[in-house]
């Protein structure tokens, strides 16, 4: 492994220091640019604001550019857990040769220009390096570290995250003013509004939102967690995606709708681009509303998907002809579909203090283009630490049962192997994920923050584990 390298620490503190540098040249190159283009800009004075959405009442200067990055290193050491038997995608422990270490280190540049009215072009150049603890992504449901999606790396690896056009039409009510923020130029702006998004972009950024539990950078760290594990969204082997998002908000109401681009082969990087043959339909509705006065919503997403994939009784039934373990790989075929839905809710019960929770489901019967997970239902609480007179530190607590479907149950049972699990055999219990972190800034611009993983029955195997996982995350951003 990696870890056991003589110069690995060397080279983690050379790459921290580049990323540094990296993201403070940025930033020093942006206020120059935001100085200059700031001199021409219009000034405008408004009267109301849109709740959570960096809605300003002072006077707005509109931005030509926008210029934001961010830098994240997280660690994570697990214990030496119980094991009778492992395969091929299996987790492996200390004894089985597995190693205990793994982290991930990402730097990311949000580049906006304003191109007319209601007309935005985003870029995200992004630098990754990062490994696995067996040095590559399997043994786990839901896995333990968002960032990890991107693959693993020993060396830092460039690669374009998002490039998208961003066009906003004003529908009704009082023009506002909104602020810069990471792809968002500062702006004007009516509540109610239609957008449309096209290009290279994640389909996390648009759907499955949670206040309490959406980014792995400075919130929960699991992906059954900060996400809907049976949503099986549109990624590339990075998480990222290709194709357009249409955004309708009206009054308390927010309807989202997309075709996303798929891989040509499962969990591989080539996407279709044609969005003919290899894609995702979803559609989103958000609800907000108000409970004693306190901010709330509840969404509810249904997707479909069309792919070159497997179905797990086609392999089963060819292995059964054969005589042979079950595979996926000889089974793919064109124009396989699959689908699903979910529901999101989160409810702030005071100022300091919110809760949310999520279900989702599909019926498992193809291969898994996100993760493997059929159903998931997961809830959690976060907490700010004014109680303690930390008000600006949060303590957040998550739980989420994962199950699959008895096609795949079958197929593991039988020697299979997906693209993420498969120990040789299967015991099956529910993959359970209790999470725990705290997070507490440094100063302005940077947050430290301290996770704890307890995953019992990984890759719903009762034969293995639990596993504990400890974890310190360094989150940076200008």
């Amino acid at each position: 492994m990696f870890f056991n390298s003589s110069n690995r620490p060397i080279q983690i503190v050379e790459t921290v220091v580049f990323y540094f540098f990296l993201t403070t040249s940025l930033h020093v190159y942006a206020q120059d640019q935001l100085s200059y283009q700031l001199k021409s800009t219009q000034s405008l004075t408004v009267s109301s604001a849109w709740p959570d959405d960096g809605i300003s009442t002072h006077s707005a200067e509109l931005e030509d550019w926008s210029f934001y990055c961010q830098a994240t290193y997280f660690f994570q050491q697990k214990n030496n857990f119980n094991s009778t038997y492992f395969g091929q995608n299996t987790l492996l422990n200390q004894k089985e040769g597995g190693g205990d270490k793994s982290y991930t280190l990402s730097a990311t540049a949000y580049v906006g220009k304003r191109l007319w009215n209601g007309g935005e072009f985003y870029l995200n150049p992004e630098i990754f390096q990062g490994m696995p603890f067996n040095g590559q992504l399997v043994g786990l449901g839901g896995f333990q570290n968002g960032e990890l999606q991107k693959g693993a790396f020993e060396s830092p690896v460039y690669y374009t995250a998002r490039a998208f056009i961003r066009q906003t039409f004003d529908i009704s009510g009082s023009q506002e003013s909104y602020s810069s923020s990471p792809n968002r130029v500062k702006g004007m702006g009516r509540p109610n509004r239609l957008i449309l998004s096209f290009g290279k972009l994640a389909s996390l950024d648009y759907f499955d939102d949670n206040t309490y539990s959406h980014d792995p950078r400075t919130q929960f760290q699991n992906f059954s967690v900060f996400s809907m594990g049976a949503f099986g969204y549109a990624a590339d082997s990075k998480g990222f995606t290709f194709g357009g998002v249409v955004e309708w908000y009206q009054d308390n109401w927010i309807f989202k709708g997309a075709r996303l681009a798929l891989p040509l082969v499962p969990n591989t990087p080539k996407l279709d681009y044609s969005l003919t043959k290899d894609y995702v339909d979803q559609i989103e509705v958000t609800k907000l509303h108000q409970v004693a006065g306190q901010q709330g919503a509840i969404r509810a997403l249904a997707y479909r998907q069309l792919a070159y994939m497997a179905n797990y009784q086609d392999s089963l039934n060819e292995s059964s002809k054969n005589k042979s373990t079950p595979e996926i790989v000889e089974n793919r075929k064109n124009g396989t579909s699959s689908w699903g839905y979910g529901f999101n809710f989160e409810q702030a019960l005071n100022r300091e203090i919110g809760v949310f929770g999520r279900w989702s489901w599909h019926p498992g019967t193809t291969e898994t283009q996100t993760l493997d997970i059929s159903k998931s239902i997961s809830v959690g609480t976060s907490i700010k630490g004014t109680y303690w007179s930390k008000p600006d530190d949060t303590f957040g607590v998550g739980y989420a049962i994962n199950s699959i479907s008895s096609s795949e149950i079958n197929y593991l049972k039988q020697g299979g192997m997906t693209a993420f699990i498969g120990d040789g055999n299967i015991n099956y219990k529910p993959e359970t994920v209790f999470e725990s972190y705290y997070n507490t800034p440094l100063n302005k611009q940077t947050n430290l923050t301290f996770d704890f993983q307890k995953i019992a029955n990984p890759a719903y195997n009762s034969s293995r584990g639990p596993i504990n996982i400890w974890g310190l995350r360094l989150h940076f951003e200008l």
